[in-house]
Order: structure tokens, then sequence, then C-alpha cells
């Protein structure tokens, strides 16, 4: 059974649809990508699952139950996280205060001890402020930030924009150990060849459609495909 399903999800911010009747799904304990071109659609189908698009036709099931008619925060507490591509931690709260504004965490003191095992960088920076942060400590802070509630699927935007190429690595490694945390994973990520080598499966979409899904290793080695979506080596 699927964590997440999307079926037939489409819409925009007027009248014209800018995703189109695209089904998708994640299983638990799946790293999932979906790439594309600039102005495919991905970052928009994101907010539409999330409850954050203005308007949306389709259905969105968690856990075999719709969250469709839920507002965006409730869909968080059912048990979605999302790290968007910016303004992702609060610059001016130090690490610690940014793991304690976390609405609807118990036992938060030990919630945080428990989350920051994972990224052990962040324990000697707790009372810097987040602002002050390198770029990859500032990624760490957002990925421990959404892992707070404990959440069953992680959903990243870009998680690897703006990086510079040495912290990009650390990322998807991040990303990649999430699975055995207990949290699924949905990407969306311009660095689709090595996003999709750290999944299971993939979807590309074009112009608001997915034209393109299946294992990630075939999409990876459909050499009509990566010309067309993924680029060259």
């Amino acid at each position: 059974m699927s964590l997440l399903t999307l079926k037939a999800l489409g819409g925009g911010y007027s009248e014209v649809d800018i995703i189109h009747g695209i089904d998708l799904d994640v299983r638990a304990g799946e790293i999932v990508t979906i790439a594309g071109t600039n102005g495919a659609g991905k970052s928009t189908l994101v907010k539409a699952l999330l409850g954050l698009l203005p308007r949306v036709h389709g259905d969105v099931i968690l856990d075999g139950q719709s969250i469709t008619a839920l507002q965006a925060e409730d869909r968080f507490y059912a048990g979605l996280a999302y790290v968007p591509q910016v303004a992702n931690v609060f610059q001016s709260l130090t690490v610690r205060e940014n793991l304690l504004v976390v609405r609807g965490v118990k036992n938060i003191t030990s919630r945080i001890d428990e989350v920051l095992q994972a990224f052990p960088a962040l324990i000697e920076k707790l009372s810097q402020r987040a602002g002050n942060l390198s770029g990859g400590e500032r990624q760490q802070l957002a990925f421990a930030r959404a892992l707070m509630p404990a959440p069953r699927l992680m959903i990243l935007d870009e998680p690897t924009a703006a990086l510079a190429p040495a912290l990009v690595e650390k990322v998807f490694s991040l990303v990649a150990d999430l699975p055995a945390r207990g949290v699924a994973v949905l990407m969306v990520e311009q660095r689709a060849r090595q996003a999709l080598e750290i999944s299971q499966r993939g979807y590309i979409l074009d112009q608001g459609r997915c034209v393109l899904s299946g294992e990630a290793s075939a999409l990876l080695s459909d050499s009509r495909m990566t010309q067309l979506y993924l680029g060259t080596h």
C-alpha cells in the first residue's frame, strides 16, 4: 500500500491549469524524485499536494485517507513535512530556538536531542543564530526542523539549490539516510541524475504533465529520456 497517492491532481493559480491530471505514489521507505526542465510544474505540484495552491482538483491520499479537504497546517499534522527551497529556517533565531518553535511536538527537549543525533555538526552550534550558519549547516537545520514532529513523509523542494558543489554530496547523503529513520522522501531536484541515483523511483514532468515514470535505474538508462530531460553528463 502506498504511503502517498496523488490521483489526477491538477490546478493552478488562475483559471488556467499549470499541472494536469498527475498520478503519483510514494511507498513507505522510498525516495522518489520529481524531475523535469525549468517551468515543468514541479514546484507547483508540490504546492498542490501540500494544500498551498489556490485552485486544485483531484485527490491527495495519505496512508489510505484522503487529505484533499484539509488545510495545509492540518496536512502537516497528518504526517507530512516540507523543506522549501528558500526561507527554510528562521535566521534571526538560534539553532535551538529554531527547533523549539516547532509546534505539536511532545517532550520537545528530548526530541531535540534525538533529532540532533542525525546532525552532530549542529550540536556545537545550538546557541548560534541560524543566519550565521554556512549553507550546508542551514540545510541540516532545515532537515532537523522538519523531522521534529516525526513525519512519515518529507517533501523536499530543490534541497541542493544554491549550495556549493562540495556541499551537494553531503545533502544527498542526508536525504539518502532518511528512510532508515522511518521517513519516506518525495524530492523535487534540478540535479536529477544525482537525485535519481539515490532514489527508488522517479517521475518526469513536462509542461505540467507526467511524461515518464518508473524505476530510477530504468529512467537513468533511457538515453532518449536523459537527453531530453536530464541533459548530458
